[in-house]
């Protein structure tokens, strides 16, 4: 079965790390675009960092640019979002997404997601 597993979540001080990661089943996470997404309460769902299967396209947001990179693991069909300098406004659920083809930033053109996991950035 296809399936799309997110975990790494957790809670953790301002200017700390965490390292997501993005499990999957039933496809080879290498041959699909990625988007990982995170919504906060009463906030839309929002693109962090979408990139092609060929790694050609990559879209940034401009807020965690700079902060947080994207990795694979092929071997484990698993691929990382790691965390740097996290800020109290990174505090939201945050999704694993992943399409055939492109990497749009719109959570609407995803075909699998996973349950999330949350983030809470805090003192």
């Amino acid at each position: 079965q296809v399936q799309v597993v997110e975990s790494g979540g957790g809670l953790v001080q301002p200017g700390g790390s965490l390292r997501l990661s993005c499990a999957a089943s039933g496809f080879a996470l290498d041959y699909y675009a990625i988007g990982w997404f995170r919504q906060a309460p009463g906030k839309k769902r929002e693109a962090v960092l979408c990139i092609s299967s060929s790694g050609g396209s990559i879209y940034y947001s401009t807020s965690v640019k700079g902060r947080f990179t994207i990795s694979r693991d092929n071997a484990k069909n698993t691929v990382y979002l790691q965390m740097n300098s996290l800020k109290p406004e990174d505090t939201a659920v945050y999704y694993c997404a992943a399409i055939t083809s492109g990497a749009p930033r719109d959570p609407y053109e995803y075909d699998y997601w996973g349950q999330g996991t949350q983030v809470t950035v805090s003192s």
